[in-house]
């Protein structure tokens, strides 16, 4: 692909220099590509000092000593040199850019900035359909590899998802999703937060504290099943029942008062001293309403949210479990670049790479009274 790209720059560099300055849609039309692709090469060529970009156009550089002159250039000795463009091209598709994913975005757009590539980014909306209609744009730009957090309905494909990733003519990397045991995406590389051992931390600290009816308040996506296994190994590990999860839906505004109805219960009828609550928004929705029925915390209630990102932020700090999100995008561009490098026929084996979420303790959790 990189060849491939590299031709299309030369093709590029020649139509210029024998013409002098086109317009980019005249250009795209000579080469047979979409003025996009054009575009993407035109910025790179520029970037390069190869080609001169102008608004709608593109030209052919002025020879050196045409531009200002020496005097009225200022050169900073002490800013590091930028590094040289590399002129990869990644493509990046999440199910959206809420903070959660904006994290994870900003984490890989900053690594591929560092070794002077360029991301180029596609939002799914949490639509499979919207997965293959990024994954076709970008390849047909001609980007060199892919970064994929697919929208998984409960983060398993389907067979025809996965024929979709097994028949890439690019490099991917899978972000975000655990691969399915079982599954034939093996052979993907992947870097994903590891959901599960995040949910045992939670439990660990609460039982630490003397919990021993620790409940699980749940939404229903993609991380879901990570956490629910996490909860309920480190609960037996623990040696403590599992009372029966509670899902809820934070955009439901019935569903969210229906299980907090449910854990007021639980807490005033069914002894539950502590819960888990995935995310921050359902952990201060259910907060919220907890504190209208006359119950506090952690007097009445240790609560342990799922994401942190503005669990802070709550009437009291809650303790939460952070995903390490910025981190997770930089160690799938690492896994792609370090793929893109190796020898041509080199079977190098593939990665999945797990990262442990970090609890930060705050003031909603206590031993049980």
């Amino acid at each position: 692909m990189r060849s491939h790209v590299n031709q299309r720059h030369e093709r590029v560099l020649e139509i210029v220099r024998r013409r002098g300055d086109l317009r980019v849609t005249e250009l795209a039309e000579e080469l047979g590509v979409s003025a996009v692709t054009v575009r993407r090469d035109v910025e790179a060529l520029a970037e390069q000092g190869r080609l001169t970009r102008l608004h709608g156009s593109v030209a052919w550089p002025e020879p050196l000593g045409s531009g200002p002159a020496v005097a009225d250039v200022v050169v900073d000795v002490d800013a590091p040199a930028p590094l040289p463009p590399t002129g990869v091209v990644l493509g990046m598709v999440v199910p959206s850019m809420e903070h959660y994913f904006a994290e994870l975005v900003r984490g890989a757009q900053d690594a591929v900035a560092a070794r002077g590539g360029r991301l180029v980014l596609g939002i799914a909306h949490w639509r499979s359909e919207e997965d293959t209609a990024q994954i076709g744009r970008m390849l047909d730009g001609g980007v060199d590899g892919l970064l994929i957090q697919p929208s998984w309905e409960r983060g398993v494909p389907s067979p025809e998802q996965e024929q979709q990733l097994l028949a890439l003519r690019v490099p991917a990397v899978l972000v975000d999703r655990r691969v399915p045991l079982g599954g034939r995406l093996a052979g993907l590389d992947s870097a994903r937060s590891d959901h599960a051992l995040g949910a045992a931390a939670a439990v660990h600290h609460l039982a630490g504290l003397g919990h021993q009816r620790i409940s699980l308040l749940a939404q229903d996506n993609p991380t879901s099943p990570q956490v629910r296994e996490g909860y309920e190994a480190a609960m037996a590990a623990c040696g403590l029942p599992v009372p029966p999860p509670v899902n809820v839906d934070p955009e439901d505004p019935a569903g969210l008062e229906a299980a907090t109805r449910s854990l007021y219960r639980s807490v005033t009828e069914g002894g539950i001293t502590a819960a888990i609550v995935h995310n921050d928004q359902t952990a201060i929705g259910v907060v919220q309403r907890l504190r209208e029925r006359g119950l506090s915390l952690p007097d009445d209630l240790s609560l342990v949210a799922y994401e942190d990102e503005m669990a802070a932020l709550a009437d009291v700090p809650l303790t939460a479990v952070a995903p390490p999100r910025q981190a997770v995008g930089e160690t799938a561009v690492e896994m792609m670049f370090a793929r893109l490098g190796a020898k041509p026929g080199a079977a190098a084996p593939s990665r999945h790479v797990s990262l442990v979420p970090r609890l930060t303790v705050r003031a909603s959790c206590a031993p049980p009274r």
